[in-house]
């Protein structure tokens, strides 16, 4: 195994984003609302008092984002939007007056302040210009901020006939792109409810008012005919809170295309991941009439309680975000197969938070039956076992890397062979770890970790990324021929 010392990913905090900016809700002697009380100072600022004021701000902050005035235009008109107090204080004043307002709720976010890590690694869509002996990949990385919320952000670069990985630059700029809801499918509504036994008669009634594929304008209207049922809102409002919940959970976000991948972060939008992106898998997966998507599972916490939610994207440009449903489709650390089998998806889990299970769905957003395949025997994954990230073909088997839990809970990682045909049955399993913390990826925001979340083949060469120690991330190479031979000895 090879450490690649050339490629080390550490915290950035000078990579920020742009997020609207609330205050408190706390009430002045007079009645009027904070919100309300900063609004009115603004609009008493002379012309020249704003003038300058705004230009300060373009000074300081113009050069740190790729377009300053069309953040402060949105946000002064998401404002303008939520709070009908806004309007009347801004009618007729001057775009850059609006602008102002915009700066005054507007702040910066550092994505990545306290940590970057556990990636994942796969072939890029655009192969062009790459030499015939390598590869162009994406690689996402976790990234943590302030109140330990974690975002996606990318990477790029490219795998020589040697296994030896080059980053390309990173921008300093870092954008969140546009949310967009879309239509939503009440069978897949109906099933998630019925998941986690909310499917009662008030969630009836309102599907029962909605068409196969619905808009949110459609499941608010749907919402409000309860009225005209006798339903008091008192008794509705719990209930349809979580069909509130799960739509804002299932959305679309896209970026322009011109700007680079490396700008392009998944930041938290919906309730469901208020407080966190976590761990995404990411998978180039093909179908059977060729057809190549990106997929990847994450963990959305919301602060008190996680859920598996679905990435898919063909050009690392526009992403859809949907929320998995299912009885095996719990806890963290799902990867998708990257490819069907006997015309199945197939997912690595571990629903028990101990244990690694294969299982198998005709839609890859609804997982109900799941095989367990692995459990702790090792001194070195005695706590709990997990993936590292979807399988990888090989001409031996399905090539697993996993991670392990032992004494002092210290992460580890290993690997398991599964046959080609039936992922279900494990052939090969190291009895060693295949990588540990060294001395110096040992200390940091969680000590004594090495995880990954995905690897690629290239050649001859297992291309191994990991983050160590919730702090960065490194690379590590391996000849997949010396790895199998390990795993296939492991049989013996």
């Amino acid at each position: 195994m090879t450490r690649q010392d050339s490629v080390r990913l550490v915290p950035e905090p000078s990579r920020v984003i742009t997020k609207l900016f609330l205050p408190g809700e706390e009430t002045s002697p007079d009645g009027s609302s904070r919100l309300e009380v900063v609004l009115e100072r603004i609009m008493a600022m002379s012309d020249v008092e704003a003038a300058d004021t705004l230009a300060d701000a373009r000074d300081l902050f113009a050069g740190r984002h790729r377009n300053l005035d069309a953040v402060l235009d949105r946000h002064h008109e998401i404002m303008a939007t939520r709070f009908a107090a806004l309007a009347p204080l801004t009618r007729g004043c001057t775009a850059d007056r609006r602008r102002l307002i915009g700066a005054y709720f507007t702040h910066e976010y550092s994505i990545e302040a306290a940590a970057l890590g556990n990636p994942s690694i796969v072939a890029a869509p655009d192969q062009s210009g790459v030499a015939a002996d390598a590869v162009r990949f994406v690689m996402s990385v976790r990234a943590i901020g302030e109140g330990h919320i974690s975002s996606i952000e990318f990477r790029t670069g490219v795998v020589d006939a040697g296994g030896m990985v080059e980053l390309d630059p990173v921008s300093s700029y870092a954008e969140t792109g546009v949310r967009a809801p879309h239509a939503y499918d009440k069978e897949f509504f109906t099933t998630k409810l019925d998941d986690l036994a909310l499917l009662n008669e008030v969630e009836e009634r309102v599907l029962a008012r909605l068409s196969e594929r619905f808009t949110m304008a459609e499941l608010e209207s749907a919402i409000g005919a309860l009225d005209d049922d006798g339903i008091e809102r008192s008794i509705s409002r719990g209930t349809t809170r979580f069909l509130h919940w799960l739509a804002s959970s299932n959305y679309r976000v896209s970026f322009p295309s011109s700007i680079e991948i490396c700008e392009r972060v998944l930041f938290p939008s919906g309730p469901t991941e208020s407080h966190g992106m976590e761990d995404a898998r990411f998978v180039r997966f093909v179908d059977d009439d060729g057809t190549v998507t990106y997929y990847a599972t994450y963990t959305a916490f919301d602060g008190h309680q996680i859920l598996p939610q679905l990435i898919e994207t063909a050009d690392f440009s526009e992403f859809r975000i949907a929320t998995l449903t299912g009885h095996a489709a719990q806890n963290k650390g799902i990867a998708i197969f990257p490819r069907r089998i006997d015309g199945n998806y197939v997912a690595l889990s571990r629903q028990d938070n101990v244990n690694n299970y294969v299982m198998s769905s005709t839609d890859i957003r609804v997982w109900r039956e799941a095989t367990m395949i692995q459990e702790p025997k090792q001194p070195w994954e005695l706590m709990q076992l997990g993936n590292c990230g979807s399988p990888l073909e090989t001409p031996a088997g399905w090539l697993v890397i996993t991670h392990g839990v032992g004494p002092m809970r210290r992460y580890t990682l290993g690997a398991l062979l599964l046959d080609i045909d039936d992922p279900s049955r494990v052939i090969g399993h190291l009895r060693e770890p295949l990588l540990s913390p060294l001395d110096d990826e040992r200390e940091g925001y969680v000590p004594n970790v090495v995880y990954s979340c995905g690897s690629l083949i290239h050649g001859d060469h297992l291309v191994l990324p990991y983050g160590y120690a919730d702090v960065g991330a490194r690379v590590a190479t391996i000849p997949v021929a010396e790895l199998l031979n390990r795993l296939t000895d492991s049989r013996t």
